[in-house]
């Protein structure tokens, strides 16, 4: 590579984030994406490379509760929210009651779309406890899932919904 005397380096901003409940201050250039900077930044592998242009869902994050494709969501743009991951909402011996009855329901097979539907099935039912399954549907419209159909996706979700929770 060519040193060039005039070149620039890359630009950098600041940026406060509270992923997953921590505090993370970080220094971004203005074109990199919330999913770059999960991913590739703070090792959150939950949240997928998909298509990277918003079709597919697989980087749903939430975002101050807020299902928001984390592909086509700049970093900067997140400054101050509340960023809730996969990696967030529950761990191997206290599963989130999403995680356990995509378990439950056989709603999983390879996994790679399963972070995003739960994240984006936990921003449905924290908004409406008790959606329909049409409403279930329309809310995971967005989410690509080539594996299980999305029948088992559905009952998963809404069996959830029928759980009394607190």
């Amino acid at each position: 590579m060519r040193y060039d005397a005039d070149m620039v380096e890359p630009q950098v901003e600041p940026v406060r984030l509270e992923v997953n409940g921590i505090e993370r201050r970080l220094f971004v250039a203005p074109h990199r994406t919330l999913l770059e900077t999960l991913r590739e930044d703070l090792g959150l592998t939950g949240t997928k490379h998909g298509c990277e242009l918003g079709e597919c869902g697989a980087c749903t994050v939430l975002v101050d509760g807020v299902a928001v494709l984390s592909c086509l969501a700049l970093t900067l743009d997140a400054d101050g929210a509340e960023i809730v991951t996969i990696e967030g909402i529950g761990s191997v011996s206290h599963p989130h009651p999403l995680q356990r009855s995509f378990a439950d329901h056989g709603a999983a097979q390879c996994g790679y779309c399963t972070p995003a539907m739960i994240l984006t099935a936990k921003a449905l039912l924290d908004r409406d406890p008790h959606p329909t399954d049409r409403e279930i549907t329309e809310a995971i419209a967005g989410n690509m899932c080539r594996c299980t159909g999305y029948l088992p996706i559905v009952r998963a979700i809404a069996a959830v919904a029928a759980e009394d929770r607190p």
